[in-house]
């Protein structure tokens, strides 16, 4: 399985935004850490996958309402 970092900017800008995505990431197999930046202008998601892939990220972060996409 391969570990990597996995970006995305998103429309997640604050602490009570954070908190509605914080339980579909918190539990998802193949997420080690998240973080998200909201003091970036782009609010950038920070995913350290261990397997998981990109469409599944966004998939989870649309499920709570809000908009994700991967950067290179």
């Amino acid at each position: 399985m391969e570990n990597k970092e996995l970006q995305f900017k998103t429309n997640i800008n604050c602490g009570g935004c954070v908190s509605r995505v914080k339980p579909g990431l918190d539990s998802t197999e193949g997420i080690r850490e998240w973080n998200v930046d909201i003091d970036n202008q782009d609010k950038i998601l920070t995913v350290q996958s261990e397997g998981i892939t990109a469409d599944e990220v966004i998939a989870i972060v649309q499920s709570k309402g809000f908009k994700a996409e991967a950067l290179d």
